[in-house]
């Protein structure tokens, strides 16, 4: 083989390897498109789902017929084609304090122009919670889509054997923070204009990663919990969560859960940083009371805010999902 065409087809492909990357950081270990694998067609992951379903009902036509056209009104052939050519998603590994964290990126297709950026955070623990593709198809392509990058962590140890790792609001906030390292560095991302948003656990670590970033012009929190004590008392269930997550969490119970409230710190707030919150009234997860006092506290800090509360809003937002991501957009386009 000529020599000459080896090296140009070397260069080539690294060529295609470096433009097809988002962030151009070394920091960042793998950059990999989501649209990859069952997910690389709707057929593909219609497929994977519907073996899987099979499987799970033992052969059951009628359950089986019913669960792939839930998923189907869910998402859609038509959806699925419309954010693959409008979008560009990756997931990524990022290092922090040593340890491999994965992440994603998403962003519209169009290069020729600087969106504005929104970090990311999410709910759940270690694996559970971990915004796998449906989840980013379903709670964030739509927000991504109207204009913006948007960043976010799996938090450390999620999506791998160590899920020992995720400390709940410990450790794991430096895997929020050392996003904002990477911004500057993401094709497309105008890093002058940064937001951050989360949804439930995602809530808590947004104002406690707040505390720590100066350049973010605007916050939004979902269904989140600000007060871990009064939370135990509404659900004590969430106790196995924190025995299993906070370091040390018996021996300094009050401390470490007061570190992880954000009613206990309002006052170490930016004060010129606006504040959205979104609860749901019927929400049995998170009492809406946590949201409704965190607003108090905002407003006697002089912190500005607005409270959106659905009536018949759960924690998830069943029968508002539309409605609640189009206030987070509307909210960022206001002050980014």
């Amino acid at each position: 083989m000529n020599k000459s065409f080896v090296i140009l087809s070397l260069a080539l492909s690294s060529f295609l390897t470096q433009a097809a990357n988002i962030i151009n950081d070394e920091r960042v270990t793998t950059q990999q498109d989501c649209f990859r694998s069952i997910f690389s067609s709707y057929e593909a992951w219609y497929g994977f789902i519907e073996k899987k379903n099979n499987k799970k009902f033992k052969g059951d036509k009628d359950k089986l017929n019913r669960a792939m056209n839930g998923f189907d009104k869910i998402f859609g052939k038509e959806k699925y084609e419309h954010y693959k050519k409008h979008l560009v998603c990756q997931s990524i590994s990022y290092k922090v304090d040593g340890v491999d964290v994965a992440g994603f990126v998403i962003k519209p297709k169009v290069s020729d122009k600087k969106y504005p950026v929104l970090v990311y955070n999410r709910g759940g623990n270690g694996g559970y919670g971990s915004m796998i593709f449906a989840n980013m198809m379903r709670g964030l392509f739509p927000i991504a889509e109207q204009g913006f990058v948007i960043i976010g962590s799996q938090y450390r140890g999620s999506l791998t054997k160590e899920d020992n790792l995720d400390e709940f609001g410990g450790k794991d906030v430096n895997d929020v923070v050392e996003l904002f390292k990477l911004i500057p560095n993401i094709v497309g991302a105008d890093a002058e204009r940064i937001g951050m948003f989360g949804g439930s656990r995602g809530g808590m670590q947004t104002f406690l990663a707040l505390k720590e970033v100066s350049n973010i012009k605007a916050v939004a929190a979902s269904s989140g919990n600000y007060d871990l004590v009064r939370g135990l008392e509404i659900r004590p269930a969430m106790e196995n969560v924190y025995k299993h997550r906070i370091p040390n969490y018996f021996v300094n119970k009050l401390q470490e859960l007061e570190k992880r409230s954000t009613l206990q710190w309002v006052h170490q707030l930016p004060k010129d940083v606006p504040v959205l919150l979104i609860h749901g009234a019927k929400d049995k997860r998170v009492s809406v009371e946590h949201s409704e006092k965190l607003a108090a506290a905002l407003n006697v800090h002089k912190i500005p805010h607005k409270l959106v509360v659905y009536p018949e809003g759960n924690h998830y937002f069943s029968k508002n999902r539309n409605k609640q991501q189009q206030e987070i957009v509307n909210w960022f386009k206001t002050y980014l």
